[in-house]
């Protein structure tokens, strides 16, 4: 479609795109099952942050996911170590090879724990050219000592917003976690564990909209225009 100058004077026409739902129907898509990392954070020996991700986990393999959850033990403080650490390089492959996510916090001074945050500033924005969470889905869930809150879950939707993820609208938090799980460490019955149902079958249905067409859904105007400026710099300086 050709554009206006006059309408638009200050738009390169030859970088603009009007989107179209053709765009929207891969050539072919992906077989092998959705690949969901499921983070946690809390270290406790009964972490109910981490309960709650078993709990997760299990719907998304029964929803026909393939699932990793990452152990924070062990991980070291944001810039506290070389980005050559082991749990550093862990963390960062899986999030590499994950198609989407699942944060879960406990709220502690009415935020997501440092552990949670450690884990999500490990996981770089850019490497070379490569956006390791640019158009992954995520669903965000938190734990509570005491009544419902959400201030956490809410934290961590900025966050995934910065790390350009599709954030899916629903999410979970479980109050007085600590009255939901019975001896063997299994959640009851209750209008919490539905909703935590109900916010793996959204992050499932998000992840199989959206991940065979993700590169074209974080195509952006400006970046091809960036891009386009730097090749043309690069390609006309003058030979050293």
């Amino acid at each position: 479609m050709s554009v206006d100058a006059s309408l638009l004077p200050h738009l390169d026409g030859t970088l603009f795109a009007v989107p179209s739902a053709a765009s929207l129907n891969p050539a072919a898509r992906a077989t092998h099952r959705p690949r969901i990392l499921l983070l946690y954070g809390s270290l406790r020996a009964r972490s109910f942050s981490r309960l709650v991700t078993f709990e997760a986990q299990r719907l998304l393999e029964a929803m026909g996911a393939d699932t990793r959850i990452f152990d924070p033990t062990g991980l070291p403080l944001p810039d506290g170590a070389p980005e050559s650490h082991p749990k550093v390089q862990e963390l960062r492959e899986l999030a590499a090879w994950s198609e989407g996510m699942v944060w879960t916090s406990p709220e502690r001074h009415g935020a997501m724990t440092g552990i949670m945050k450690a884990q999500i500033d490990w996981i770089p924005l850019s490497v070379g050219a490569v956006r390791p969470t640019q158009g992954k889905t995520l669903a965000v869930m938190q734990v509570c000592g005491g009544s419902q809150s959400f201030n956490a879950v809410n934290q961590m939707r900025v966050l995934g917003r910065w790390m350009r993820m599709i954030t899916i609208p629903n999410q979970s938090s479980v109050a007085k976690a600590f009255m939901e799980f019975d001896e063997s460490d299994r959640m009851k019955p209750s209008s919490y564990y539905d909703r935590i149902v109900d916010v793996m079958e959204e992050l499932m249905k998000f992840t199989l909209m959206t991940r065979d067409v993700s590169p074209y859904l974080v195509d952006r105007y400006s970046e091809r225009k960036e891009s386009a400026e730097a090749l043309s710099k690069r390609v006309n300086q003058r030979s050293i």
